[in-house]
């Protein structure tokens, strides 16, 4: 056994010696060194050796196998470097040729889609007012009309971060941006300059939201939403229509069609739910519009007077009109895309189609 490891390396290490290149220094290396070679078989077979020839053998076998694999390792860098060698002498290169572009990155299809909602709602006169994404039981709920034992907190699971030792007020991770509203509101009523006349509200409240549910094709545990606020004297729903369906003719074109059905939201009241006509199949019904003809963009409605009074407005002098819409559901509604989750797999042969 001992002689035919010696021959098998003299034999292995003269004919690496003849190769020249790439493809035939893997056809050795398969030949040599591969499952099937003499050497592994050597391996395989030191079970029926006696005890005594074993240790040898097996030890013998592995200073072989160690020194082809560096005589590979060896060979493999000089036929790189021959292979360069010859490319630099035998092959041009032609200098006055362009440069290859370079590869630039772009903005997450979210992210463009939140600015141009932006865009739009600053062409319409809202300020952009952010507010932060931690927030207390207390504003994210009970300051918009959620009591602790309100069967509308149902609507929304939600990641507690701080619940011990807070009674009915934990810190969690925002389920909607509605809690802008009572910042921005209290934000207004602190700069002005007389508290019992505050000044007048029309903002755009951007962010991420988070719910603790089960991910699917139409849910996510994190989502953009864009919540809007105007809150003045004699700011009526007629006021609320009007803003939205400006708003739906500039962003999916002049000639939508929109309606309003009415709905529940604890913070608003009367509460509405808007429609679009759907920009897919014209209303005549598909797959996107679910055969209805119409797609929903958005919750909204007049401010409940408790939000307004906990914001520091008088209900009896002031009123205000809020709505909540999603960026994510605008563009999958646009673009035919039927699973949420491809906004954060971060797959780029979906991200770069935009």
């Amino acid at each position: 056994m001992l002689d035919k490891l010696n021959e098998i390396e003299k034999s292995a290490l003269e004919s690496l010696d003849a190769i020249r290149d790439q493809a035939a220094l893997e056809a050795w290396r398969v030949a040599n060194v591969g499952r099937s070679s003499p050497l592994m078989q050597v391996f395989a077979e030191l079970g029926k050796l006696s005890k005594e020839e074993r240790p040898a053998v097996g030890a013998a076998a592995n200073r072989v196998k160690a020194k082809l694999e560096a005589a590979l390792t060896e060979r493999a860098e000089a036929v790189k470097a021959a292979a360069l060698a010859k490319s630099l002498e035998e092959e041009q290169l032609d200098v006055t040729l362009p440069g290859r572009g370079i590869h630039l990155g772009r903005l997450h299809p979210s992210t463009q889609q939140l600015r141009r909602v932006l865009d739009i709602l600053a062409e319409m006169g809202f300020q952009v007012y952010t507010s932060r994404e931690v927030e207390t039981d207390d504003v994210n709920f009970q300051l918009l009309n959620f009591p602790p034992d309100h069967p509308a907190r149902d609507m929304q699971d939600t990641f507690f971060i701080e619940a011990e030792g807070r009674g009915d007020n934990p810190i969690l991770l925002r389920t909607h941006t509605s809690p802008g509203q009572i910042h921005a509101m209290r934000d207004a009523v602190r700069a002005a300059t007389d508290p019992d006349n505050p000044p007048p509200i029309r903002v755009a409240l951007p962010g991420m939201c988070f719910r603790y549910e089960q991910i699917t094709a139409r849910s996510e545990i994190q989502f953009n939403q864009v919540e809007g606020l105007v809150v003045g004297e004699n700011i009526t729903f007629a006021d609320l229509k009007g803003t939205l369906s400006d708003f739906a003719r500039r962003m999916f074109g002049q000639n939508v069609r929109t309606r309003f059905r009415a709905d529940y939201f604890p913070f608003t009241e009367p509460s509405a739910e808007m429609d679009v006509e759907c920009f897919v199949c014209g209303g005549k019904g598909c797959s996107v519009c679910k055969n209805s003809g119409w797609l929903e963009i958005l919750g909204s409605g007049m401010v409940h007077p408790i939000v307004l009074q906990n914001g520091g407005y008088d209900p009896r002098r002031y009123s205000g009109y809020a709505w909540g819409m999603g960026p994510e559901r605008q563009l999958m509604l646009r673009y035919k895309i039927d699973d949420i989750r491809y906004f954060w797999g971060n797959d780029l042969r979906f991200l770069e189609q935009f």
